[in-house]
């Protein structure tokens, strides 16, 4: 038996030796290259996924002409970078699941190297190959990863800012500013969150200037950095306030101090994983801070991140009390900040740190595709309507926000409407005054209006939400839910109309999406 060990062994250890035989610079990029590939291998699982809702409106919104994306959006509420890159992305590569999910896969891929990149520069190689491995795995980034939403997008460029703002502010590396400057600002193009990201930098900088003994230097630095920001963010000012004013997120509503605190853990998996990286991250930075080198720069590094992260938290949570605009997959704006402080923490607390990596990347494994893969029913309850809808015939979105996600999935040359009333552009959901002019589109004379467009045997498809709880409760959704139940009853009733069919069959558990019924005008 030790006779076919020794060549085995032997066989084993000769490219070990080769592999550390190479430069150190070539071995740490094979390194980060064997993590970015373990990345992309672990969120392709889920690419074919069929979209849902907010993939059908970034796909809808990005299939506009590029220069006219950014007025399109005065009708959504969001910035337009992702959808900007998103539509010069279809421009090349075309529409469909699996090649828009690449953009979002491409993106988390490319958090890797910025991850480890950022942690070491602060921390230190063991902290850089930490964030590198947790960036690769991490669950959330898992999941948007594989949807076509900006989400990935976002948690680079946090990466990219919490990174840049210690190398600049912290350890004075003025050359990184322009680039701090320019990811904040591509950050805040990219989704509203990013605003407070930009407020968590801006008193973490006033948290340093208050230790810091070049506070000149460090005030002219910063004039510099964010006057580059406010210039390069004030031409979308404009569209900000009319969105503001106008769009908004009455599908949503104010978080509880225990939601919050449940959107955080998701960012980690879940409790287990989240309590654990908290228990054995929190020990290595108590271990930081407490040190008499509190004014050094990795403490004061970790300082900064925990402040710029706690404080666009609080900010997001305390706003959301006044207006509601709140959802868990916003968090992505925290995911930088989050995963290199951990990695510091992790880094410094010894076995302990390593331990606790080993059990995380275990758990984080999971690629967790059956979230991915039923995220909706939209693709396969078409599939019994779409031979039989003709040129002409009417679908009507009484889940008015589920218009562009069927339009992408039913054939072409059919008209749209929706519960407030006919849809010049079914790609687009209009959400300015959304609200008040769903309460004002009563159902009897809208659909009245709809069904004497019909000619006869032309067809009327109704899309309606299928109802899974009673967390239908937000001002918007809970209207919806009343306008779906009356537009089905004045429907059913209307003696011009004959039912064809209803489908899916609600038996057992009940689907994410949406029902459809099938009239036919006598």
């Amino acid at each position: 038996m030790s006779t076919l060990a020794t060549p085995i062994a032997a066989r084993l250890r000769a490219p070990a030796a080769r592999f550390w035989s190479l430069p150190v610079a070539l071995r740490i990029a094979l390194g980060v290259a064997f993590l970015a590939g373990f990345s992309l291998a672990l969120r392709t699982q889920g690419l074919h996924g069929r979209y849902w809702i907010d993939e059908g409106l970034s796909v809808g919104i990005s299939s506009h002409p590029l220069t006219d994306i950014p007025s399109v959006l005065r009708q959504d509420g969001s910035p337009p970078l992702y959808y900007l890159i998103l539509g010069a992305w279809m421009d090349v590569f075309g529409v469909g699941e699996a090649r828009t999910h690449m953009l979002s896969v491409a993106f988390a891929v490319l958090d890797v190297p910025a991850a480890f990149l950022a942690a070491r520069a602060m921390f230190g190689s063991r902290a850089g190959w930490i964030a590198a491995l947790l960036t690769a795995m991490n669950p959330f980034l898992t999941y948007y990863a594989q949807e076509t939403r900006m989400y990935a997008l976002v948690a680079l460029l946090s990466t990219i800012v919490a990174g840049t703002f210690v190398l600049s502010f912290v350890q004075r590396r003025r050359a990184w500013l322009p680039v701090f400057a320019l990811a904040l600002v591509l950050l805040m193009y990219s989704h509203n969150w990013g605003l407070f990201l930009a407020v968590g930098t801006g008193v973490a900088l006033l948290v340093l200037l208050a230790g810091d003994p070049d506070r000149r230097g460090l005030l002219r630095d910063a004039i510099l950095a964010y006057g580059a920001v406010a210039v390069l963010y004030a031409p979308w000012l404009p569209s900000l306030a009319f969105q503001a004013a106008h769009t908004g997120a009455p599908w949503s509503e104010a978080p509880t101090t225990k939601e919050a605190l449940g959107a955080v853990t998701s960012l980690l998996g879940g409790a287990g994983a989240a309590t654990a990286f908290a228990l054995a991250a929190g020990t290595g930075l108590a271990g930081l801070l407490v040190t008499p080198r509190l004014r050094g720069p990795k403490a004061r590094a970790v300082l900064a991140l925990l402040t710029m992260g706690i404080v666009a938290l609080a900010l997001a949570w305390t706003l959301s009390q006044i207006s509601p605009a709140w959802a868990t997959r916003y968090l992505s704006v925290l995911i930088g900040p989050l995963l290199l402080v951990g990695a510091a923490g992790l880094a410094r607390a010894g076995a302990l740190g390593l331990v606790v990596v080993a059990l995380i990347a275990l758990i984080w494994a999971n690629p967790r595709t059956h979230a991915l893969q039923t995220k909706s029913n939209a693709h396969a309850a078409t599939t019994y309507v779409r031979d039989v809808m003709q040129p002409g015939d009417l679908v009507v979105a009484v889940h008015p926000e589920q218009g562009p996600l069927m339009h992408l999935y039913m054939p072409k040359g059919l008209r749209w409407a929706n519960a407030m009333g006919p849809v010049a552009d079914p790609r687009v959901m209009d959400w300015r005054d959304a609200l008040p002019r769903l309460k004002a589109a009563k159902p009897t004379p809208t659909e009245d209006g709809l069904v004497r467009s019909l000619r006869p045997n032309q067809r009327l498809l109704l899309v309606a939400p299928i109802i899974r709880s009673a967390n239908w409760s937000a001002p918007w959704t809970s209207w919806v839910r009343r306008r779906s139940a009356q537009w089905q009853r004045v429907l059913d009733k209307d003696e011009r109309l004959a039912r064809v069919l209803a489908a899916p069959h609600l038996r057992g558990r009940r689907p994410k999406g949406v029902r459809l019924v099938l009239y036919q005008r006598l």
